[in-house]
């Protein structure tokens, strides 16, 4: 069987189960499992596939059947433009969350925190866009900063993140930030989608309203934030009201919709002049 059959019939397959982006996840499957990409695949449609590829791109589509993120089997998942090495020990970067990099770079801190930063997409790619900043990272899961440290060095900038274990901001303990940003878990304990079965539910899950981990953030947030500094806090798209209401000891407070116009990034103000942007 060729390459062209192959895609065709995996395709049709993930489409069967119910994928939507099936053709896309073919693609992807097919193009990790030979070591090619998504381009490089179409220029050897023709290319046949001995029987032990064959079988390893059943268990691929198998795997991601029974729920496997894509961004799993293939152990990477692009953010904001950057290739991000992701398992199972971090949550999968969603388009959703590139807006904290967005406004991140709108507002120039000079020195930034990511709390709970899994996979450290949003800190490495601030490095990345922000060259001047400096950067912290924190979460609770050493296995998590292990990824986001590989992560780090693979774009270059492992000598301008510093990755801390630990809750929340217990790590930074009396520091001061001009910008934290933070995609902390907001799905409520009941909630799951079919993917959260195989990501990590630390990551995901904060109590009956999913609001338990951004209370305690809104709260010990302006400790650790400089006068006229920013929190940038992804949200669910049902808790702009009650987590607007959990705001309290700020400036200014907004909140950001994402590209489908559903509440997503509340942005909140410390009092005090403004912060000084990286130069």
């Amino acid at each position: 069987m060729i390459v062209r059959e192959v895609l065709q019939r995996s395709a049709s397959w993930l489409r069967d189960k119910g994928f939507e982006s099936a053709r896309l996840e073919a693609e992807l499957l097919l193009a990790h499992l030979l070591g090619l990409d998504r381009v490089t695949l179409y220029t050897q449609a023709d290319r046949p596939l001995d029987t032990g590829e064959l079988e390893r791109c059943r268990e691929l589509l198998r795997r991601r059947a029974q729920g496997e993120p894509v961004a799993y089997l293939t152990g990477k998942r692009e953010f904001y433009g950057l290739e991000f090495a992701v398992g199972p020990a971090v949550l999968v970067p969603r388009p959703e969350t590139e807006l904290l990099v967005d406004r991140a770079r709108e507002l120039r801190p000079a020195r930034i925190l990511d709390v709970g930063t899994g996979s450290g997409c949003i800190a490495v790619a601030c490095a990345v866009r922000l060259p001047e900043a400096e950067v912290t990272a924190t979460d609770l899961s050493a296995p998590a900063l292990e990824i986001a440290r590989e992560n780090a060095r693979r774009h270059g900038v492992a000598e301008r993140v510093r990755f801390l274990e630990g809750d929340l901001f217990a790590p930074v303990a009396g520091e001061r930030f001009d910008l934290v940003v933070s995609n902390p878990p907001y799905v409520a304990d009941g909630d799951a989608a079919a993917v959260a079965r195989h990501e990590p539910g630390s990551a995901l899950f904060a109590g009956p309203r999913g609001l338990d981990v951004i209370a305690r953030l809104l709260a010990a947030a302006p400790e650790h934030l400089a006068p006229g500094g920013t929190l940038l806090l992804e949200i669910g798209e049902d808790q702009a009201d009650e987590v607007r209401a959990l705001a309290t000891g700020f400036g200014a407070v907004s909140v950001r919709p994402d590209l489908a116009g559903r509440p997503r990034v509340l942005e909140a103000a410390a009092p005090g002049p403004p912060h000084r942007a990286a130069s």
